[in-house]
């Protein structure tokens, strides 16, 4: 890794970047894109193709303080099972727009907490997904689950639904650092849940952990790194926490002089990192890690590895489909996002109507540029072929590209005419590196540090 010094004179302990899981960034949707361009670009979708699908639930029995997802807090099942008909109306719509012969190639239920779904809705509602678009071969159904909001019956409706993998998050296991981002989650009680999934047969997990939260120290993280290990995750997201209460305002109720300088960020990412790769686990990407066996590394080592919303995926189906509020689908053609609020996207969907409220038709530079920086996030490299051959790149045109990236960042990215490489040393600064790439305007939102 390059030293602190080189690090802090080219910004990066500095720096507020996107996490580049889209080009253009959802800061940059606009109005234009409405339910008439989601419909006709569904009905696009070619005959028999496979596509991803991604069902958001934004309801949570509590609301976690260092969450910046779009969720709302309920005691009551009441609003979740009248949601889940929603689901079920906009499934109807889609069906209607689909042409034939469309399989899932992924299915993804998240939020929020879908587990908050009592068992028998849970069924039904995988029997109406299924019912449009089936599940294609050495297909994906993963679910988030949340530890607290599990128990037998919703794990046995999960599995009869022909859910194969799960996703957990974790965060952090020291009770302290829970207490004050308000997460209560015990080592245990996530210990009993994957062993639930276990005796069902679900052997595929997933697991997200935070650095840079409040009190964290290397000591702390190291310890919540090795429980989590001893639960035997095969892949695993290392998030850094983005502390933005001008855009989450439940942020407020964390106290930010708790929180670690970027420089100390740097250091918990190291620690975590060095633990994961000792225990066997390959780096995927800026902060993935999969055993060898698991779908993102065998992605990764043949140069198939791709970014969507949910992070790193091996999913290469061109288009993914996202139903419910906020969900952002993208296709060949853009993105479109459903409204943001539960009641303006119940409201259209009762109409018969999408929901969509805004998006982004690619247009000009917009699809080379996106591979691009998918390119630099997931291989830390730029084929100069790949971008002439299949994006209409010219030579000249990546070269002053190249350039302009060259000059930024020196000897911390090597350019020759087969393209543009970060060497290890440089990944820290992976993020900066792909923001060179980036023609929009990049002061529309407050992006997440760097480190």
């Amino acid at each position: 890794m390059a030293t602190e010094s080189q690090l802090t004179r080219l910004g990066l302990f500095d720096a507020r970047v996107p996490r580049y899981t889209s080009y253009p960034t959802a800061p940059q949707f606009n109005s234009t894109i409405g339910p008439e361009n989601f419909r006709a670009w569904i009905e696009a979708v070619g005959e028999g193709a496979r596509i991803s699908l991604y069902m958001h639930v934004p309801f949570c029995r509590r609301l976690c303080w260092f969450c910046a997802c779009r969720t709302q807090g309920t005691n009551s099942d009441t609003p979740v099972r009248a949601y889940a008909e929603v689901l079920k109306a906009e499934l109807a719509l889609l069906k209607d727009a689909l042409p034939r012969g469309v399989t899932l190639s992924r299915l993804h239920w998240g939020g929020g907490t879908p587990t908050m779904m009592p068992a028998e809705v849970m069924t039904d509602l995988a029997r109406a997904v299924f019912d449009v678009v089936p599940l294609g071969e050495d297909a994906e159904f993963s679910v988030e689950i949340d530890p607290n909001e599990i128990d037998d019956a919703r794990l046995d409706a999960l599995a009869a639904a022909g859910m194969n993998r799960a996703s957990i998050g974790v965060q952090d296991f020291d009770p302290e650092i829970q207490k004050t981002i308000g997460r209560d989650q015990t080592f245990e009680v996530t210990q009993a849940a994957v062993q639930g999934l276990r005796a069902r047969g679900i052997a595929s997990l997933n697991a997200d952990i935070l650095f840079g939260l409040p009190d964290q120290s290397p000591r702390r993280i190291a310890d919540s790194v090795q429980k989590l290990l001893s639960l035997g995750p095969d892949r695993v997201a290392l998030y850094g926490y983005a502390h933005v209460p001008w855009m989450a305002r439940r942020q407020v109720m964390i106290p930010s002089d708790a929180l670690p300088r970027p420089e100390e960020r740097l250091k918990l990412f190291e620690t975590a990192r060095e633990l994961f790769v000792t225990d066997g686990y390959a780096e995927i990407g800026i902060d993935h890690f999969a055993l060898s066996t698991d779908g993102l590394a065998i992605a990764a080592r043949a140069g198939r590895l791709r970014r969507n919303f949910q992070g790193y995926t091996d999913d290469t189906a061109p288009t993914l489909i996202g139903l419910g509020a906020s969900a952002i689908s993208r296709f060949p053609q853009g993105y479109a996002q459903n409204a943001s609020g539960t009641s303006n996207h119940t409201k259209a969907v009762r109409a018969g109507t999408f929901s969509t409220a805004r998006g982004h038709a690619f247009a000009g530079e917009d699809i080379l540029r996106a591979r691009m920086i998918e390119a630099v996030m997931c291989d830390f490299r730029i084929d100069a072929h790949e971008m002439v051959q299949h994006f209409g790149a010219t030579a000249a045109q990546l070269q002053a590209m190249f350039a302009r990236t060259k000059e930024e960042f020196g000897d911390m990215v090597r350019v020759g005419p087969e393209g543009l490489f970060v060497p290890e040393e440089a990944r820290p600064l992976t993020r900066m590196i792909a923001r060179t790439f980036d023609a929009y305007d990049l002061s529309k939102a407050g992006h997440s540090p760097a480190v």
